[in-house]
């Protein structure tokens, strides 16, 4: 890679959803890049200088639309500072972009963490903000805490959205809760993304809310808060993954190897490879020791690296995206453009978010170099090398 007056020009294969090239070149200026070309076309417009070292593997910055927070840090708080040091522990660890997760917790908390991100969505030191609940099924609740769920309220979304001021990228709501079409209507309307999660219904509902007779897209960790797909009662996850194969849903899979194993992840890339999004769902404690952590209102143990709160249920991830990528190729034999694709792309697409998640002209200036173990060597975030 060179450093020099124009800005930056890295070297190596580059892989994103633009682009497979065994030996190529992307150009930075200030926080965006402004070229991407193969080795042979950067000499020709660059007869004079010398080429830049062969960097290794080059991904886009990783895209996790779904975290909680890291390394004792949250982002279900009010302060600014705590969910700025959560995003910059992921950003230091290779995901790029972030959406801000929030729990279920009673409703002037919720309003108040939301406007609490709003600012750090502004600076972009966040991609957005994702709110977890509170229209969550009871019997799905997983680590969401069951005393602060409620059916779908108007009102209270009409504060959440006040609250965001535009920066709510996704909201997971379960369909078969009273006063969902109003809720969703009014979320589909301020241009947030629905993700159809913690829900207890069966097929042909969960499919019926997804596109496209329905409005929402996403699909939020699949497999975890809701029924096991069964051969005599498909439920959601079969729902999801019939609409993922027709391109109509995202689903999401958290990859860290404890809320779903290889096995589960090998079928659902093979089912809707393009239409997977990973993520880690995250929480305090991830990169951090086992002990005692807290997500939302409820206290959280962890042992062994899995978090769970006292009902027994996991709450959230300990494991970068990084990590999620590795597991991905490693233990589900996913291809390698497939499992990138599903950490920067296709959440990119699915939260809305246009400027991350490739390779390409225009695009802020967001990569990993990694070596053939997709272990990180370096990451740059807005053309700023962050390690």
């Amino acid at each position: 890679m060179t450093d020099n007056s124009t800005g930056l020009e890295i070297r190596g294969r580059i892989l994103s959803a633009s682009f497979d090239l065994t030996d190529g070149v992307i150009s930075v200026q200030s926080d965006r890049i402004v070229a991407v070309r193969p080795m042979t076309e950067w000499l020709a417009f660059h007869p004079d200088s010398a080429p830049p070292k062969f960097s290794g593997l080059i991904v886009p910055g990783l895209v996790d639309i779904h975290n909680h927070g890291g390394f004792g840090h949250r982002f279900d708080t009010v302060d600014a500072d705590d969910a700025r040091a959560a995003a910059e522990f992921h950003h230091s660890r290779g995901s790029t972009t972030v959406l801000a997760s929030v729990v279920t917790g009673p409703a002037a908390d919720m309003v108040a963490q939301i406007a609490t991100l709003r600012a750090l969505a502004a600076d972009g030191t966040i991609g957005g903000i994702h709110a977890e609940g509170p229209f969550l099924a009871v019997a799905r609740c997983g680590a969401q805490d069951v005393r602060y769920l409620r059916d779908p309220d108007p009102g209270l979304t009409e504060e959440l959205l006040a609250a965001a001021d535009g920066y709510l990228r996704v909201c997971t709501i379960a369909p078969e809760l009273p006063g969902y079409d109003a809720v969703a209507r009014l979320l589909t309307d301020n241009d947030v993304v629905i993700s159809l999660g913690h829900s207890d219904t069966d097929f042909a509902r969960f499919r019926q809310a997804l596109a496209p007779t329905g409005s929402a897209r996403l699909v939020t960790h699949l497999a975890n808060g809701m029924p096991p797909l069964h051969h005599r009662n498909a439920g959601p996850v079969a729902a999801a993954l019939t609409a993922a194969v027709h391109g109509h849903a995202v689903v999401e899979l958290i990859g860290d190897g404890v809320h779903v194993d290889a096995g589960f992840g090998a079928m659902v890339f093979a089912a809707a490879p393009r239409q997977v999004a990973l993520i880690t769902d995250a929480m305090q404690a991830a990169g951090m020791p086992d002990g005692e952590y807290r997500l939302g209102p409820q206290s959280v143990r962890v042992i062994d690296g899995v978090a769970r709160v006292a009902n027994r249920s996991i709450a959230g991830g300990t494991a970068t995206l990084a990590q999620c990528l590795s597991w991905a190729v490693r233990d589900c034999g996913v291809p390698l453009p497939d499992a990138v694709r599903a950490a920067t792309a296709v959440p990119a697409a699915a939260a809305g978010l246009t400027d991350v998640g490739d390779l390409r002209t225009d695009q802020y200036a967001d990569l990993l170099i990694v070596d053939d173990d997709l272990q990180l060597r370096r990451v740059l975030r807005r053309g700023q090398w962050l390690t």
